[in-house]
């Protein structure tokens, strides 16, 4: 069982998916990760690719997130992302779209939201390719990708904790 670590819906559970199609950031690195982006989180639109349960845009919602657009296409995860909206009844923020998180970033025009997580599986080279997508046409302010420490990502800052590290990226100033 996930839990939101900050703000609004702090300590309450998150659903998770049944199954190992998921896994779920720690708590430890979520809250790492969440320091680092915390600027720029209030009255932010969030996207959240690869989302899971939807832990990562639940918490930027609970820090202070206006919107978070939710792109998953498992059914179980769809389905705990509506299940966590409903609990948190933040139904009215969010906006879950069944789709290739990889298509939809794809199409995303630059300064499409503020702020943008992703929590591809380790296995793929998805991260790489959403941080080479994302220097082509900067689709928030900051972008941030969990991946494999064993793995190389071009960014602007990479942090290890254990096995997963997490690189951010900017866009430039002028988007």
């Amino acid at each position: 069982m996930l839990r939101i670590i900050a703000g609004e819906f702090k300590g309450r559970r998150l659903r998770t998916p049944a199954g190992r199609a998921v896994r779920p950031t720690g708590d430890r690195v979520k809250e790492a990760w969440f320091s680092i982006v915390q600027q720029s989180i209030p009255g932010a639109r969030v996207v959240d690719l690869f989302a899971g349960s939807g832990a990562l845009g639940f918490e930027a919602l609970s820090r202070g997130a206006v919107a978070v657009d939710f792109v998953e296409n498992h059914k179980a995860s769809l389905a705990a992302i509506r299940d966590n909206a409903a609990t948190l009844s933040a139904e009215a923020r969010v906006t879950i779209h069944r789709s290739d998180a990889m298509r939809f970033a794809g199409r995303l025009q630059p300064g499409a939201y503020d702020v943008a997580f992703a929590d591809p599986p380790y296995a793929g080279d998805e991260a790489a390719e959403l941080a080479r997508m994302f220097r082509q046409t900067p689709f928030a302010r900051v972008f941030s990708v969990e991946h494999s420490s064993a793995q190389t990502i071009d960014g602007d800052d990479t942090r290890k904790y254990g096995d997963t590290a997490i690189t951010f990226l900017y866009a430039p100033a002028s988007v």
